[in-house]
């Protein structure tokens, strides 16, 4: 089938990757965001997926809004057959997805119809989800509704990070796209309607969503602070200034038996040896990974309390 692949961010490179080896697909062109500012020095960069696209010499489409009309009647002329999708990041309308004569078909990260949205491995996490998946759906107007061709399961880590989780989802993943598009193609998969039960929505992560409560319990902080890395960061604040802040653990047995590390209040910060910076939550103590100041690189625990000695009761707010 000739395909035109849409998706803007790393996660999508591997369904590309994968639908550009295939033998029995052509990706004749990718649909992503526009050209933005990036990195500290907020220098114009393309897309992931569009430096991809540049380096298998395929067209690049940027339209602002997926309804422009210079961008449908462009599709249009393509005529793809199929538009599979991975995290483009825009609402498509109608005029958009009557152009395939496939449709446009989405890798979605999660089992539909949970969490529906745009960040299902961040909420799941944050629900403390023990299995994901990823569900390979046909697109329709409404949000991430439309009947489904396949899924697969993912087990949720101890430790994950929704880098990790997102990484291996994003693998698997490809598998399930190319699979789609080739019983698309053989015309043997019929999509099946998502059950009306069990409907959840998982909306973008905003910034203060993801500033830490330490009143909350351990295993709360742990699952936010983990469902915020790499972005868009769990943060509080230190002697009123933001502090970024890696994965915790809760404290350990070690480190429990210290009367500093039990007694800690909510947020209190204690140093305990010389390699543990332990911070109270609304259960117990948790010990730090990294720091990231505002404006600096991220850095040890350690490191940093070393720099900013944290006097008896200081606290994190």
């Amino acid at each position: 089938m000739r395909l035109v692949f849409a998706g803007t961010p790393a996660v999508a490179l591997p369904s590309l990757r994968r639908l550009l080896d295939s033998p029995r697909h052509e990706v004749v062109a990718v649909v992503t965001r526009p050209d933005r500012p990036a990195g500290r020095g907020r220098r114009i960069a393309r897309s992931p997926v569009a430096e991809l696209a540049d380096e298998a010499g395929i067209r690049v489409l940027t339209p602002e809004r997926p309804r422009d009309p210079e961008f449908l009647e462009t599709l249009a002329g393509i005529a793809p057959d199929c538009a599979p999708v991975v995290a483009y990041g825009a609402l498509l309308p109608k005029a958009a997805l009557d152009i395939p004569r496939r449709g446009w078909v989405n890798l979605h990260f999660s089992l539909l119809p949970a969490y529906r949205g745009a960040a299902p491995v961040q909420r799941a996490l944050l629900a403390g989800e023990d299995v994901t998946g990823a569900s390979v759906f046909q697109i329709e107007e409404g949000l991430d509704s439309g009947p489904v061709f396949g899924a697969l399961t993912e087990r949720v880590r101890p430790r994950d990070t929704a880098g990790d989780l997102l990484d291996r989802l994003a693998i698997a993943g490809a598998e399930l796209l190319a699979a789609t598009m080739d019983g698309l193609d053989d015309g043997i998969l019929e999509a099946r309607p998502q059950p009306a039960d069990g409907v959840s929505l998982a909306p973008k992560l905003t910034v203060d969503d993801v500033r830490i409560d330490w009143t909350l319990p351990d295993y709360a902080v742990d699952r936010l602070i983990r469902a915020a890395t790499p972005a868009p960061g769990a943060w509080t604040t230190f002697r009123d200034h933001r502090v970024k802040l890696g994965p915790v653990r809760p404290a350990v047995a070690s480190e429990a038996r210290s009367s500093l590390a039990r007694d800690l209040a909510p947020g209190q910060l204690a140093v305990l040896g010389k390699d543990t910076v332990a911070a109270g939550t609304g259960t117990g103590a948790v010990t730090l990974g990294e720091v990231r100041p505002e404006g600096k690189a991220a850095m040890p625990a350690v490191a940093w309390a070393r720099g900013l000695r944290p006097t008896e009761g200081e606290a994190f707010q």
